[in-house]
């Protein structure tokens, strides 16, 4: 690559991460699902003459994130050799479409169909493209442009639900469906014609190297491995199995975090969705603090320290009871922000560990724990509150979780520091 082509890509990624971030504005509405989940069972029940709950329907939201590593690995596969244009125009099709569809269902099937496989696939093929590919483009900052474009995915949340919830209020959750499908089409594939792919190789103008796995700087480049090498070395089943541990008791809460507002501590549910904002906001600022802190202490400190933060917040939300607003709000913005700090580091963590070059399709793999959770919180969950009427259980269950993710983070660090002999 020439200078002057360095140069301009330099000033360039900025403009690219941005259009990445906004793309992953749209797509993460799919963390929304809460604000749809109640006037849908309704809408069902009204349809079907059914009696579904909210927590009937987290199967809709467990699908969604379930499925996201299908096409999260086969868009990353592309995207490593033609670039992410197409793969994130494509994605914005179907997101829109699984959108639209939503606002024609009449079954629990259908929306399945529509936002679960429809929104869920979608997600995989887009976000892994923006990701990776901005992570590819700021070697000197992996933990903090990981943590700005997970971020934007995550700041959905806070943006979509009181939107949604004006649209339902005034045109029904069906068309609510449809107008954020047609939306979500517009910006998404506009957007994608403002990305570019990252050259192989390229090196930001005055960076002279230096990459961090345990928070200290490596004077030599780390070797690239593609995701077969991956899966030989052990570090990747500890690595995942963290992300499988810190990312069940964020999605379990986000999952029902507006139903737990109500029906634990008795909010309303103008307050309720409210909450679900809070949680949001935090996920999202957890995505970009600990991006930046990680490239400070490692990722691996930055992700321990989470863990232990993530067991006090879970804590606070066992021993919250009705009427306890406050220790509720303080426990779930604690829970965002750990949740968070894992989406935002991961996509650096798995990039310094195995190298860039085949970082879309190996985060893509890496990203099953994360469909592991997506299955396992909302389930858990929603099972629990069918057996017991409350969510306690869920949260010890989460707590225990988030111990062995500690436990998990020594054993990450005894590995490491045996491969640098």
């Amino acid at each position: 690559m020439n200078r002057q082509m360095q140069e301009k890509l330099t000033k360039k990624r900025w403009a690219i991460l941005i259009a990445s971030c906004l793309i992953n504005l749209c797509i993460g509405s799919l963390y929304a699902w809460s604000v749809f989940s109640a006037p849908m069972a309704e809408h069902l029940n009204a349809v079907n003459g059914t009696s579904l709950t909210s927590a009937n329907l987290a199967i809709v939201f467990t699908v969604a994130n379930s499925v996201g590593p299908i096409t999260l690995i086969s868009g990353g596969y592309i995207n490593d050799r033609l670039g992410p244009k197409w793969v994130i125009f494509a994605g914005g099709i179907l997101f829109g479409a699984g959108m639209i569809l939503s606002g024609m269902a009449a079954s629990v099937g259908m929306l399945i169909v529509g936002y679960g496989l429809g929104c869920g696939l979608a997600m995989g093929l887009v976000y892994g493209c923006t990701i990776s590919n901005s992570v590819k483009f700021f070697p000197d900052k992996r933990g903090l442009i990981g943590g700005i474009a997970t971020a934007s995915y995550g700041i959905s949340s806070v943006l979509i639900p009181p939107i949604a919830n004006g649209l339902i209020r005034g045109t029904g959750v069906l068309n609510a469906f449809r107008i954020l499908g047609i939306a979500f089409i517009v910006i998404i594939c506009g957007g994608a014609f403002l990305i570019e792919k990252c050259p192989e190789n390229f090196v930001p103008v005055g960076f002279k190297g230096g990459f961090q796995t345990d928070g200290k700087a490596l004077d030599a480049k780390i070797s690239e491995k593609n995701w077969k090498q991956m899966l030989g070395d052990p570090i990747f089943y500890v690595m995942i199995l963290m992300l499988t541990c810190g990312a069940v008791f964020g999605l379990m809460t986000i999952s029902q975090v507006s139903p737990i507002a109500q029906n634990m501590i008795g909010m309303s549910v103008a307050s309720a969705t409210a909450a679900v904002s809070v949680l949001a906001l935090f996920n999202a600022a957890g995505r970009v603090a600990a991006g930046y802190v990680s490239d400070i202490i490692g990722r691996i400190n930055t992700l321990l320290l989470m863990l232990v933060l993530a067991v006090i917040g879970l804590v606070l939300l066992v021993s919250a009871g009705e009427g306890d607003v406050a220790k509720f709000y303080i426990g779930v913005s604690v829970v965002g922000l750990c949740f968070g700090a894992f989406m935002g580091v991961f996509p650096g963590f798995t990039a310094d560990q195995f190298g860039q070059k085949n970082n879309s399709v190996n985060y893509g793999i890496m990203f099953i724990g994360f469909a592991l959770a997506g299955y396992v919180g909302p389930t858990l969950m929603s099972s629990v509150y069918n057996r017991t009427g409350g969510y306690n259980m869920a949260f010890i269950i989460a707590i225990g979780l988030a111990a062995v993710g500690i436990v998990l983070s020594f054993v990450y660090k005894g590995l490491a520091k045996k491969g640098k002999k």
